[in-house]
C-alpha cells in the first residue's frame, strides 16, 4: 500500500476559442496517508473527478507534482502507477465473462493461470459475485455489475483504488446496500483508497477524511466530525448536511463581557464553549450570518422565554422524522427537523401546514460567520 502526495497541483485547459485559460483545479495541496480512505466531494464542476483522473494519468498534469509511494508520478503511464480505478459506468467488456472481465488485467500481466484462478475466485466470494463468474454483464443487474468492476480492480493488488462516482448509477436503495458493502470491503483489503462523490452522505459515510471542493479550489480537509461540526466557512456548512443548514442575517454583540445574537428581535446568549471560543478570540462585535442546523432547532410552547413564532408552510413526512419548512413573521424561510418516534397523535396535528409554531435554539448549536468573508469566526 502507499500514501499519495499532491503538492501545489493544478489543471489548465486551453479553451482557445473563448481566447483565455480555464483553470479547473487550482493549487491543490494534499497529503494522502497509506491506508487512508478519502473522499473528494463537491458540485459538478468542482474539480472533483478531474483531480482523480490526474492521480490516475488520464489527465496531464499543468503545474505540480503527484507522488505514489515516494515516486513523482507526473510522467508515468497509467499502467505504470500501479493504481486500480473504478469508473461511474463500470466499463465492463459486453462479450467477456464476469470471470474474464476480473481476471482481464492479470491476463494482460501474463500471469500463470493458478494465480488469476485464485485471485478472481478470492474477490468474488468477498464481493458475493460466486455464482455470476461465468454471466455475462448483461445478464447482471446495476449493483452486481459494480461489484465486477470492483472485483476487477482488486485483483491488481495495485497501491491504491481510485473510485469516481461508482454508485452514481445506482437507485437509492442499492446505493445505501453498495455503500455498507465497500465500507466492509475497505476492512477486508486494507489498501489507501480516493473516492470521487457528489453525494455528502457517501462522503459522510464512507471517508477517514472528506475533502471538500468548489470552483478547483479545495474549501476544508477534515475529518467527517470536523467538517460537520466545526466548518471552515459558510461553504461548507451548507453543502455538508441534509437538508442544508439553515442561516439568518444577524447581529452578534457583546454586553458586559457577554457575547449575544439576535435573531428576529430575540436575544440568545452565546455561552458554553462557543462563548469561551469567542472571548479567547476577542471577537468583536458585528452583523454576522448565524447558521443552525435543521435538526438542532427544537419546537417549542408559546410560553418559552426568546422562542421565535413561525408559520408552518410545508410538512415533509419522511417517516422516523418530519421536515417542517416554515417562515418568520418577517418573512425568512427556515426548515425544522422533528423526530417523530415519540409525538402523540394531538402533537402532530399541530405540525400541520398553516399553522403557527414557536421554535428556538442553543448556543451549543450555533454557528457564527463573517458576512464579507463568509469564514467561521471561531476558526
Amino acid at each position: 500500500m502507499a500514501e499519495v502526495i499532491l503538492k501545489d497541483v493544478k489543471k489548465i485547459y486551453n479553451a482557445e476559442k473563448h481566447g483565455h485559460e480555464v483553470i479547473a483545479v487550482h493549487d491543490f495541496n494534499l497529503h494522502i496517508k497509506d491506508k487512508e480512505f478519502v473522499v473528494f466531494v463537491g458540485p459538478s464542476g468542482c474539480g472533483k473527478s478531474t483531480t482523480l483522473r490526474m492521480i490516475a494519468g488520464l489527465e496531464e498534469i499543468s503545474e505540480g507534482t503527484i507522488s505514489i509511494d515516494g515516486t513523482v508520478v507526473n510522467d508515468l503511464q497509467p499502467k505504470d502507477r500501479d493504481i486500480a480505478m473504478v469508473f461511474q459506468n463500470y466499463a465492463l467488456y459486453p462479450h467477456l465473462s464476469v470471470f474474464e472481465n476480473m481476471a482481464f488485467p492479470l491476463r494482460l500481466k501474463n500471469a500463470p493461470q493458478d494465480e488469476v484462478y485464485k485471485k478472481v475466485t478470492e474477490a468474488a466470494e468477498i464481493l458475493g459475485i460466486t455464482e455470476y463468474l461465468t454471466r455475462k454483464p448483461r445478464a447482471l443487474s446495476g449493483g452486481q455489475r459494480q461489484r465486477v468492476a470492483i472485483g476487477r480492480a482488486m485483483v491488481r493488488d495495485s497501491k491504491v483504488f481510485l473510485m469516481d462516482e461508482p454508485l452514481s448509477n445506482l437507485d437509492a436503495k442499492l446505493r445505501n446496500q453498495m455503500r455498507a458493502e465497500i465500507i466492509m470491503l475497505r476492512q477486508k483489503i486494507d489498501s489507501t483508497f480516493v473516492y470521487v462523490t457528489h453525494d455528502q452522505t457517501e462522503a459522510m459515510t464512507l471517508g477517514d477524511r472528506i475533502v471538500i471542493m468548489k470552483d478547483g479550489y479545495i474549501m476544508q480537509v477534515g475529518t467527517p466530525d470536523e467538517v460537520f461540526d466545526m466548518p471552515d466557512n459558510l461553504f461548507v456548512a451548507e453543502f455538508i448536511g441534509a437538508p442544508k443548514m439553515n442561516t439568518i442575517k444577524t447581529s452578534l454583540v457583546k454586553e458586559d463581557d457577554k457575547y449575544y445574537v439576535t435573531p428576529f428581535g430575540t436575544k440568545l446568549v452565546v455561552d458554553g464553549l462557543k462563548g469561551d471560543a469567542l472571548k479567547e478570540k476577542n471577537v468583536e462585535a458585528q452583523d454576522i450570518i448565524l447558521g443552525v442546523r435543521p435538526e438542532h432547532v427544537s419546537v417549542t410552547n408559546e410560553a418559552d422565554e426568546n422562542a421565535i413564532k413561525c408559520k408552518i408552510k410545508v410538512n415533509e413526512m419522511m417517516g422516523s422524522e418530519v421536515h417542517l419548512h416554515v417562515e418568520t413573521e418577517d418573512g425568512t424561510s427556515l426548515i425544522v427537523r422533528v423526530p417523530t418516534a415519540e409525538l402523540s397523535h394531538e402533537e402532530r396535528t399541530k405540525l400541520l401546514a398553516g399553522n403557527d409554531i414557536y421554535i428556538t435554539f442553543k448556543a451549543h448549536v450555533m454557528h457564527m460567520f463573517d458576512v464579507e468573508s463568509e469564514k467561521n469566526l471561531l476558526v
